[in-house]
C-alpha cells in the first residue's frame, strides 16, 4: 500500500473496520466488510465532503428553511411541502425492493455520525457557511430522503400551461410555432372551458416548489431551473478502437459550486460500484459495477397533470367531481420560524393532488397531479437495485423498479452486449394525451401506467452503436402498445450531431468521447443561416452577413460570427420574426402585444432553435415581397445586434468573441455577496464557454448570455478495462471552500479534458493522496 497520510476515526453503527482511501482528485474508494458498512461509509463521507450543500438540500427539500433562515422563506416551505411524499410508508419502502431502506438508513447514520463527530469542534469541522450563518446542521431520518421528491428533473406542468395560455390567447397555430410537438398531431382542447381563468401566476407555487433556497440575493438565484438535457451513448466492441465497449455520459445541469454530482467508489463482499450520484444519496446513477457501464439521460416523459376544479357557488372548500361535491383535504402543520415564534403552514389537497392555486372571483382551483408522488418515486434512488446487475439483461429487468424522472438508460457488458432502455412510470390516459389542462371532474382519469416491457428499448442494436439526447426517440409503431409518453421532447440538435459522429468511419474510445463531449457544432444555427443564403445586398452590414454566411457553426470561445449569431437570433431575430408571424396568423396587434412573449419562451433561450426555422417557413424567399421583408428585417435586427455587442463588450471589435461574452461564473451561495470573504471563496474564476444549448458540449445561456447550464460531470468508460475510463467532476468533489478539493478541476473542465477513474486496488493505490480509518464504536453497556 502507498505511504500517505492517515487517519482513524471512531463511528458509531459500524459492525467492523471501513478503510477509506481518497485519491488525488478527492474521489473516497471505500473498502467495507459488508454493504451496511460501505453505505454507512458512503454517507460519512459525503457529509465529511458535501455537508453545507446536503443540509441545505434537505432542509429546503422538506420546507424547514424558515426554521433556521426567517420567516421570508415561508412562502417557499410551504409550497414545498405541498410536494412532500405523504403516502404509506410501507408500500413507500418495498416499491424501491428488498433492502433498500436497510440502505437507507445505513447512509443516514453515516451522515449523523459526522454531524455528531464535527459538531463537537465546529469551528475547524463543520463547513465555514455555517458559522457564517449562524445554525448547525441538522440530524436526519431515513424517511427525509425518500419523502423529498422536488429535486428530480421534472417540470412538465410548466408546458401544459404555457400550451395552455398560447392556444387560448394566440390560437392552436400560434401554438405550433412556440412547441414542436411530436410526433405531430392535431392539438385537441379537452374542454376550452379549464382554460378560461388561467394566467401565468397559477405555477407560482408550483415553481417556488422547485426554486433552490436563494441564500444570498444572488440574481435569478430562487428561479426554478429550466429543463437542460443530457448526452450517452453506447458502442459495440465492433465500433470502438479498442474491440471493448465504450459507454459515455454527460448529463447537462446547472453548473454551480459545488457540483451537483459526487463521485464515490464502494466495495464490500458481493458488491462493487463506482460513478457519480447524487451527494445526498447512497448508491451510484452512473458508472459501472466491474462488470455493467451503465449511464442515462432525461427521457421527458409526461409526469404531470392540471386539474382545473370548479369550487362550490358557497363554499370554497369543496370542488365538482362526477356529478357531486367533494371536499379539499386541509392539513395544517406548525413549524418554527428562527427570531422567535411559529407560523402554522396551511396546506390543500384535491383527490389529484397539491392545490397549487385558488381563484375564488372566478370559483375556480388548480391541483397537479404527479406520477412523483406515487410510491417509490424518490428521483434516482432506484438505481440500488441495478447496482449488481450481473450483464445487460440483469440490468434491463432491474429497471422495472425506475420510475421517476424518465430516463434513457444506456448499459453494457463486459461480455461485449449494448443496449438502451426508456424506463419511468408513464400513465395511461384513455382519450386524452395530457397535453393540456383538463376539468378536475372525473371527466379525465389515469387508468394505471405501462409496465416496463411496453416502454421501447434495443438489445445489441445492428449499427454498433446507441445515444440518446432527450429528443423523440420512439420506434415506429410504439405506439401501438405503449400509452403516450409526451409531445414535448427536446431539440434534436445535439442528437443529429452524435449520430453523424458515430455513424462515421473514425473507431471510438475513451478520449474521442470525451472529446466529443465538448463539441460545440451548432447544426441548427448554420441550418438558419443556410435557410437565410439566398437573401443578399443588406444595406448596411452586407460584411457582418457575409461573415455570418462563411462561419463553419462551431462555437469556439474565440469565434466572432458565434457571438454575432447568438445574440442576433436570441435577442433580435426571434422577437422579430414572432411579431411577422403572428400578423400572418391574423392575431390583431393588441393580443399579440401582451401575449407575444408566449413565443418567446425562457428555456428557447438555453436550447432550442427548431421555433426560429418554422417561423422561417411562413416566407416564401422565391416571392419577391416576402424577401424584401426578410432582407429588411434581418438588416434591421444585425443593427440592433451589433449596437447590443458594443454595449456589452464596448467598442473595440478585437475584443468581439463569444467567449468574451459567453461564460461561466461560479459564485458561492453563500459567500458570493460578503465582502469579508477570500475571495476565492465567494467566486471562482470564470471560465469562457464554447457551445450554446444547441452544441453537443451544451452550454445553456440565460438572457444576459451567463452560461449557467451544462455537463460539469462527464465520464467515458472502457468497459472491460476498468481502470482506462475517464471522468471529471467539476469544480470538485469538496463543497467546503478550505478543500484542496474544492476547485482542483476547474481548469481539467475549462480544457475539456477528465482524468483516469481509478478502479482495481492497485490503481487506486498509485493515485492515493489520504488515508481514513473509520473504526466501530464500543459498546460499553454493561451484561444482562
Amino acid at each position: 500500500m502507498a505511504t500517505v497520510p492517515s487517519e482513524s476515526r471512531p463511528v458509531a453503527g459500524l459492525h467492523g473496520d471501513v478503510e477509506v482511501v481518497l485519491d488525488r482528485w478527492g474521489v473516497p474508494h471505500v473498502y467495507a466488510t459488508d454493504r451496511h458498512d460501505a453505505y454507512l461509509a458512503q454517507g460519512f463521507q459525503a457529509a465529511r465532503d458535501r455537508l453545507f450543500q446536503i443540509d441545505l438540500w434537505r432542509r429546503r427539500g422538506l420546507g424547514r428553511l424558515s426554521e433556521v433562515f426567517g420567516p421570508r422563506f415561508l412562502a417557499q416551505d410551504r409550497a414545498t411541502r405541498l410536494f412532500l411524499y405523504r403516502g404509506d410508508m410501507r408500500a413507500e419502502w418495498l416499491a424501491y425492493g428488498t433492502g433498500t431502506r436497510d440502505v437507507v438508513t445505513a447512509f443516514v447514520t453515516g451522515v449523523n455520525a459526522y454531524v455528531e463527530w464535527a459538531s463537537q469542534d465546529p469551528g475547524e469541522r463543520l463547513p465555514p457557511e455555517f458559522a457564517a450563518l449562524g445554525h448547525r446542521p441538522a440530524r436526519w431520518e431515513p424517511e427525509d430522503v425518500v419523502r423529498i421528491r422536488t429535486h428530480g428533473l421534472l417540470y412538465n406542468a410548466e408546458q401544459e400551461l404555457a400550451r395552455a395560455l398560447t392556444v387560448r390567447d394566440l390560437g392552436a397555430a400560434a401554438e405550433e410555432l412556440r412547441s414542436i410537438r411530436e410526433p405531430h398531431t392535431e392539438l385537441g382542447v379537452p374542454d376550452p372551458a379549464a382554460l378560461q381563468h388561467l394566467d401565468d401566476s397559477v405555477l407560482d407555487v408550483y415553481r417556488l416548489a422547485f426554486a433552490p433556497a436563494d441564500l444570498a440575493g444572488l440574481p435569478g438565484a430562487g428561479a426554478a431551473v429550466a429543463p437542460s438535457g443530457s448526452n450517452n451513448w453506447v458502442v459495440s466492441p465492433q465500433r470502438s478502437a479498442t474491440g471493448r465497449p465504450v459507454l459515455a455520459n454527460d448529463p447537462h445541469r446547472a453548473v454551480t459550486v459545488p457540483s451537483l454530482r459526487y463521485l464515490t467508489h464502494l466495495e464490500a463482499p458481493g458488491m462493487s460500484v463506482i460513478g457519480a450520484g447524487e451527494p445526498n444519496l447512497p448508491g451510484v446513477s452512473i458508472g459501472h459495477n466491474g462488470r455493467v457501464a451503465f449511464g442515462l439521460t432525461i427521457w421527458p416523459v409526461d409526469h404531470e397533470d392540471l386539474y382545473v376544479y370548479e369550487l362550490h357557488p358557497d363554499d370554497d372548500t369543496r370542488y365538482r367531481h362526477r356529478g357531486g361535491w367533494e371536499a379539499f383535504t386541509v392539513v395544517e402543520e406548525r413549524t418554527a420560524v428562527a427570531g422567535g415564534g411559529e407560523e402554522v403552514l396551511r396546506l390543500t389537497f384535491s383527490r389529484h393532488g397539491p392545490v397549487v392555486h385558488l381563484d375564488t372571483g372566478a370559483r375556480t382551483a388548480v391541483a397537479v397531479r404527479a406520477v412523483w408522488l406515487e410510491p417509490g418515486m424518490a428521483p434516482y434512488l432506484a438505481s440500488l437495485e441495478y447496482q449488481d446487475a450481473d450483464d445487460v439483461d440483469t440490468f434491463r429487468r432491474a429497471l422495472r423498479r425506475w420510475g421517476a424522472p424518465g430516463v434513457n438508460q444506456v448499459f453494457a457488458d463486459a461480455g461485449g452486449d449494448i443496449g438502451w432502455q426508456g424506463c419511468g412510470l408513464v400513465p395511461r390516459r384513455p382519450g386524452w394525451d395530457g397535453a393540456l389542462p383538463v376539468p378536475g371532474d372525473g371527466s379525465f382519469e389515469w387508468d394505471g401506467f405501462a409496465r416496463l416491457e411496453e416502454l421501447p428499448g434495443v438489445r445489441n442494436p445492428d449499427s454498433g452503436w446507441f445515444t440518446t439526447s432527450n429528443e423523440e426517440n420512439l420506434p415506429d409503431g410504439v405506439g401501438d402498445r405503449t400509452p403516450t409518453v409526451t409531445t414535448d421532447w427536446y431539440s434534436d440538435a445535439r442528437h443529429e450531431r452524435l449520430t453523424g459522429w458515430l455513424g462515421g468511419d473514425a473507431p471510438v474510445d475513451v478520449t474521442s468521447s470525451i472529446r466529443m463531449q465538448g463539441d460545440a457544432a451548432n447544426l441548427h444555427g448554420r441550418r438558419l443561416l443556410d435557410l437565410l443564403a439566398p437573401l443578399t445586398g443588406m444595406p448596411r452590414h452586407a460584411g457582418e452577413w457575409a461573415a455570418l454566411q462563411e462561419w463553419d457553426g462551431i462555437e469556439s470561445t474565440g469565434s466572432r460570427a458565434a457571438l454575432v449569431f447568438q445574440v442576433w437570433v436570441r435577442r433580435h431575430l426571434r422577437p422579430w420574426l414572432a411579431d411577422r408571424c403572428l400578423e400572418r396568423l391574423g392575431v390583431d396587434a393588441e393580443r399579440a402585444k401582451a401575449a407575444r412573449h408566449r413565443l418567446l419562451r425562457a428555456d428557447t433561450l438555453f436550447s432550442d432553435l427548431r421555433p426560429d426555422l418554422r417561423m422561417l417557413g411562413m416566407f416564401d424567399l422565391s416571392d419577391p415581397g416576402d424577401a424584401a421583408t426578410l432582407r429588411d428585417g434581418i438588416d434591421e435586427t444585425l443593427d440592433a445586434a451589433l449596437a447590443d455587442i458594443a454595449t456589452l463588450l464596448g467598442p473595440d471589435r478585437d475584443g468581439w468573441t463569444w467567449g468574451a461574452l459567453h461564460r461561466t461564473d461560479l459564485r458561492h451561495a453563500v459567500f458570493a455577496h460578503d465582502p469579508g470573504a477570500p475571495d476565492d471563496w465567494r467566486s471562482l474564476p470564470p471560465v469562457p464557454r464554447a457551445g450554446s444549448g444547441d452544441t453537443v458540449g451544451l452550454a445553456g445561456h440565460d438572457d444576459s448570455f451567463n452560461a449557467v447550464m451544462g455537463s460539469s460531470f462527464r465520464i467515458a468508460v472502457d468497459v472491460g478495462e476498468w481502470d482506462s475510463t475517464l471522468v471529471l467532476n467539476s469544480p470538485g468533489q469538496s463543497g467546503d471552500p478550505r478543500s484542496a478539493h474544492y476547485a482542483d478541476q476547474l481548469d481539467l473542465w475549462a480544457a475539456g479534458e477528465a482524468f483516469p477513474l481509478a478502479y482495481s486496488r492497485d490503481a487506486v493505490e498509485e493515485v492515493a493522496e489520504s488515508r481514513l480509518r473509520l473504526t466501530p464504536v464500543a459498546d460499553l453497556r454493561p451484561a444482562d
